[in-house]
């Protein structure tokens, strides 16, 4: 480990203990638990539900996008999307990240040059949905400056502004003549979208996926902090945005918080509320995580698949 991973993993485990200070000197355990006991079984149950839907969304974008080389193996796509959630949320300073790539080779042989930019590309469509939606509750806002509206949708067509700059970028850098980055830039490029048919189906994907999960979040926030929807669905936002920091705590503990706060506090949510509900929806989203991974270990292993 170089000096700067070393640093940031000390800043990550000093921020989870500052966090831990914090949350039981101004909230306290006992009041951190008590939005979990007006919660039936039912509707935990049902939430659960939909975030593994939610994973299993993600896992048919990415074997849509690489049909070709998973044709067949859906179920060993999915025991990857599920491996590849469990370690991107628990590994320290989003390494889990780094997991994509190797499992991708490993279960489906597609290498590196090709998953990377894949990823790359599933990131952009990510926080490009994740900002669009939170564009939409900006606006909900009584006091949202009119700019914000011709702003946002601005941002809207950014994926085929990409895509389109991908298609003007590929020729020019084709040849069997190139060597070096170049050469590796243009088989980066062949991992994005080079058909609309690409692009319009993983940006579907996207957003039906984030759809889906960002309801349950927002819909938990809600119950925990008694909070409007547009309040509840920013919230939600914030803390799923923290994974661009550049500092996490140990499983995002603290820094996932910090952005679910600074979500809610657009909507002058009691510090306190917010803390408490942000600790919790945490908590459900690493429940969530953790029974993904144990479905993981019912799926086809690699030696199985075809």
């Amino acid at each position: 480990m170089n000096t700067s991973a070393r640093l940031r993993a000390t800043l990550g485990v000093a921020v989870t203990l500052a966090f831990l200070y914090v949350l039981d000197r101004y909230v306290g355990w006992a009041r951190l638990w008590q939005p979990w006991a007006a919660l039936s079984a039912g509707a935990l149950g049902t939430a659960l539900l939909l975030l593994l839907i939610s994973y299993l969304l993600r896992a048919a974008r990415l074997y849509d996008y690489f049909h070709a080389d998973m044709a067949g193996g859906f179920p060993l796509c999915l025991r990857l999307t599920l491996w590849h959630n469990l370690l991107n949320n628990f590994l320290p300073m989003r390494t889990g990240e780094l997991s994509f790539p190797v499992l991708m080779s490993r279960y489906f042989q597609v290498p590196a040059i090709r998953s990377v930019p894949a990823l790359l590309w599933f990131r952009l469509l990510d926080l490009h949905t994740l900002a669009a939606f939170g564009g939409a509750a900006i606006l909900g806002l009584t006091h949202a400056p009119a700019w914000t509206g011709w702003l946002w949708l601005a941002w809207l067509p950014l994926p085929w502004l990409t895509y389109r700059l991908g298609l003007w970028l590929a020729p020019r850098l084709g040849g069997d003549h190139l060597r070096g980055w170049r050469r590796l830039a243009e088989q980066a490029l062949g991992s994005l979208p080079t058909t609309g048919r690409a692009l319009w189906r993983s940006w579907a994907w996207t957003v039906v996926n984030w759809s889906v999960k960002l309801a349950v979040f927002a819909w938990l926030l809600g119950q925990f902090a008694a909070l409007a929807l547009p309040a509840a669905l920013l919230g939600a936002i914030g803390g799923e945005l923290s994974s661009v920091l550049p500092v996490h705590g140990v499983a995002g503990l603290g820094t996932y918080e910090a952005g679910v706060v600074a979500g809610l506090a657009l909507w002058e949510v009691a510090a306190v509320d917010a803390l408490t509900a942000a600790v919790n929806l945490h908590l459900f989203l690493l429940g969530g995580t953790l029974l993904g991974g144990l479905l993981a270990l019912a799926l086809p292993r690699p030696d199985t698949h075809g």
